[in-house]
């Protein structure tokens, strides 16, 4: 009976830190998702260079070799007048030609931006870099719906980094309690080892092996569930994988790893020393 008490409290334990974990592993694979998801809003943010009517197609050219050379830019388009008078008669349902009599429109070179360089400082003082330029006549960009986009993203760290930081310590007092009513069952067995001269490491050691294997099995039932849950996401919401690649899936399964190591045993070295302190009375009114 006591083998099967053991047994179930084993069992439990085990689903309780599975449950925690895929919980902890949620948390990490959506901090390393926003991150990704920032960058691509981030590298979606272009920079347009309009060039003056004298500035020809060779010189045009020439300017864009000279931008994909540079570290800010990420992928860089020449845009002619004929194609944006084309694009623009599809937008508009009719020929701005017909009205004015001559193509209203510039060529221009569109500069998608790298997410580091994504920001309103660091593009100001490119757009000014580039005016510069007697190619250039202007430089446009939405420098509102850049801020607007970096403090959404600064608001969405804060609190991924809050919930993370809260769901830690309800895991580790989840755990802990968990183990602790598993060690509390076999206090008088710890305490008998102790009288007959056994020493703290001996008594630790059958407790920290089983929760090795506490912490093994429920790292692999929670790095199954979580892939589960990223296959899914990966058939029912296009462009998924975008986000959550190998090296997202890598870094949550070591960090479920490495969490349900180090919370289960340690969990189980403060629950063992405790009841190895502890005299003969305080065993019976803890």
């Amino acid at each position: 009976m006591t083998g099967r008490h053991h047994g179930m409290q084993a069992v439990t334990l085990c689903i309780s830190t599975t449950m925690v974990l895929i919980l902890l592993g949620l948390v990490v694979l959506s901090v390393l998702t926003a991150r990704n998801l920032s960058a691509n809003v981030k590298e979606h943010m272009a920079m347009s260079l309009v060039l003056g009517d004298t500035v020809s197609v060779s010189d045009g050219t020439a300017l864009l070799d000279e931008l994909k050379t540079t570290p800010f830019a990420r992928e860089v388009r020449y845009i002619s007048q004929e194609e944006a008078l084309r694009v623009m008669t599809q937008e508009m349902g009719a020929n701005p030609v017909e009205f004015a009599g001559v193509n209203p429109f510039q060529a221009e070179i569109e500069v998608m931006m790298r997410a580091d360089y994504a920001n309103t400082d660091s593009m100001h003082r490119i757009s000014e870099r580039l005016k510069a330029d007697p190619r250039v006549v202007e430089v446009a960009y939405l420098a509102d719906q850049m801020d607007d986009v970096n403090r959404n993203i600064q608001r969405i760290s804060i609190i991924m980094l809050v919930l993370s930081v809260l769901l830690l310590i309800v895991s580790y007092t989840l755990i802990s309690n968990s183990v602790l009513l598993g060690i509390y069952s076999r206090r008088f067995t710890i305490h008998t080892m102790k009288l007959v001269g056994a020493r703290w490491s001996l008594i630790r050691r059958p407790f920290l092996r089983h929760s090795i294997i506490t912490g093994l099995v429920a790292s692999l039932l929670a790095c199954a569930v979580l892939a589960a849950i990223v296959y899914t996401l990966y058939h029912y919401q296009p462009g998924a994988e975008a986000l959550i690649g190998q090296k997202e899936m890598i870094i949550t399964g070591a960090t479920v790893f490495a969490l349900g190591f180090i919370i289960v045993m340690l969990c189980t070295l403060l629950s063992v020393n405790r009841f190895l302190r502890m005299t003969a009375g305080e065993l019976y009114t803890v």
